[in-house]
């Protein structure tokens, strides 16, 4: 096995500055300290802004005031609060509900055997765009889809005569540069707008997440990702590499691992039985969406007696705000979906044999959850503390007068904060800290822009996933680089960053190119969520 090199260069400050970082968990222990410190400094120099959206009896904008965290109430406060501060961070029920359909899924096989069946018989010339559509939409299985697919995307190139190193930095670009990237939307929709309508709040209390407010978005994303992988992994990668001249398989005593191997029996009817409770589980939310019954002509039936249990019939309302309940009961829909299928697919494959199995897949889910648990209460504490200082709002209103006051294009703006994302995430590995740190003061500053929080969310996805696969600080990122020494002994940490450097560069100008082109033309981000946002009349 060859020695990590020593990096040199950009590449080396950036890894020997990363490694100094401590634990994301530990990085909001030291913020909280620091907000301490700078909200009591705020409020003895008296900092303090109008409200955008909240007016006095007479009429004036109310003055947001800096409070200080060190002050009797906000200690009396933060302490006697704390199991609350916790239990409601917004994006932590949001995870774990999902989660413990997913564990059910994931450990029933049905998400790996699905990325297998969807590469494994793709010819030779879309062997490429294959594993980057499934590696995009293997997101959906959050980590199987690095430990199952990158491996996997190897062998199917090596048995096709071509570098499995290629397959590998193809799945990896996938899976961790289109980390967004998908045609459905995900557990990292409902984590990451958990941050988003908590930061919301301080502007605009009655915003409610919309799970589906990014999916249009990151579906074209999908579609404009594959080509740019495929084109990398074609044109440059695999043509520095040079042909292959090893064998099929790399030491392995896994049969999975032989993509000329068929699928089982079990596995076949576990797929098609799967692909039913999909069906079932989408007619199931469709009847309680749409009051079907009514629909026909000539009867005035309700099913349900005139009250549709995902849509609000209050006169007035906008489509839009009468989908508001289906929106919110996907996070619902995503975990009974996830457990019918693998229910599904387990009791064919054999995977599952009795609702014990049931039950220790969820259970397993949730072990996997402990390190979030602890990332999840320091961050609840950090973001519960930016809203109690006022700091947030603050902040927000002062950076959206600079940006008015810059005469920038909004356009232009969202691009910067891409880019700003990007930079950032090449020191803070993880996609919901770094969002828990910018949406504070990012969200609502775009707000008051009349910039949706959706759009904000969607600008932030684009940069924290391209700069994913070249920083050492990605989780996985050593685990690919062992994927790549089962192949080629020699291959050194930074031969697998100067691999993806060109999909980290391609995926990025790509991505701000997409995000220019929305914002310019104000196209729907999903259903019911629009670039442009009206802040509530005072």
């Amino acid at each position: 096995m060859a020695e990590v090199k020593t990096q040199k260069g950009i590449l080396g400050l950036i890894e020997k500055a990363g490694n100094r970082l401590p634990d994301p968990a530990f990085i909001f222990f030291y913020l909280i300290i620091v907000m301490a410190v700078v909200s009591s400094f705020a409020a003895f120099a008296g900092w303090s802004v109008p409200h955008p959206t909240q007016t006095g009896d007479d009429g004036a904008p109310l003055a947001v005031n800096a409070i200080s965290a060190l002050a009797p109430q906000s200690i009396e406060y933060l302490l006697t609060e704390m199991p609350e501060i916790f239990t409601s961070f917004h994006p932590l029920g949001y995870v774990l509900v999902v989660m413990l359909g997913a564990g059910v899924a994931e450990r029933a096989g049905l998400f790996g055997t699905a990325m297998r069946a969807a590469v494994r018989k793709a010819p030779r010339f879309l062997m490429t765009p294959a594993v980057a559509l499934a590696a995009m939409m293997g997101n959906l299985a959050a980590d199987a889809a690095y430990v199952v697919l990158i491996p996997l995307a190897a062998v199917i190139f090596a048995a096709a005569g071509r570098h499995p190193i290629a397959g590998i930095t193809a799945a990896f670009a996938g899976v961790s540069g289109g980390f967004s990237a998908n045609l459905l939307p995900g557990q990292l929709d409902a984590l990451l707008f958990g941050i988003t309508e908590a930061a919301v709040a301080p502007i605009d209390p009655t915003w409610v997440m919309n799970i589906t407010g990014n999916w249009y978005f990151i579906a074209v994303m999908t579609f404009i990702y594959m080509p740019v992988i495929w084109f990398v992994t074609d044109m440059i990668v695999e043509r520095r590499l040079g042909p292959w001249t090893g064998g099929a398989v790399a030491g392995s005593d896994d049969a999975d691992d032989d993509p000329n191997a068929p699928l089982t029996d079990g596995q076949k009817k576990g797929l098609r039985r799967a692909g039913y409770a999909v069906l079932v589980v989408m007619a199931i939310w469709l009847v309680m969406a749409v009051d079907l019954v009514a629909l026909i002509p000539f009867t005035d039936i309700s099913m349900y007696g005139g009250d549709v249990p995902l849509y609000d019939e209050t006169p007035g309302l906008l489509p839009a705000q009468a989908m508001v309940p289906f929106f919110q009961s996907l996070v619902a829909g995503f975990m009974i979906l996830f457990i019918f299928t693998g229910v599904a697919y387990g009791q064919a494959a054999g995977t599952i044999t009795n609702h014990r199995d049931i039950v220790e897949m969820m259970a397993a889910a949730m072990r996997d959850m402990g390190y979030y648990l602890v990332l999840a209460f320091f961050a609840a504490y950090f973001v519960e503390l930016f809203n109690i200082s006022n700091l947030g709002l603050i902040s927000a209103v002062n950076g959206a007068d600079a940006i008015r006051e810059s005469g920038l294009p909004l356009p232009a703006v969202i691009c910067l904060i891409v880019l700003f994302a990007g930079l950032l995430n090449l020191f803070v590995g993880s996609a919901s800290a770094k969002w828990a740190l910018m949406a504070p003061v990012l969200v609502p500053m775009l707000m008051l822009l009349n910039v949706s929080p959706e759009m904000a969310t969607a600008a932030y996805r684009v940069g924290d996933s391209a700069t994913n696969i070249i920083t050492p600080l990605m989780v996985y990122f050593p685990l690919v680089l062992v994927f790549a020494q089962r192949w080629v002994p020699n291959y050194g940490l930074g031969s697998l960053t100067a691999a993806m450097i060109p999909y980290s560069i391609w995926l990025l100008i790509s991505g701000i190119a997409l995000t220019f082109i929305w914002v310019l033309f104000g196209l729907p981000l999903g259903p019911g969520a629009e670039v442009g946002y009206t802040l509530p009349a005072q």
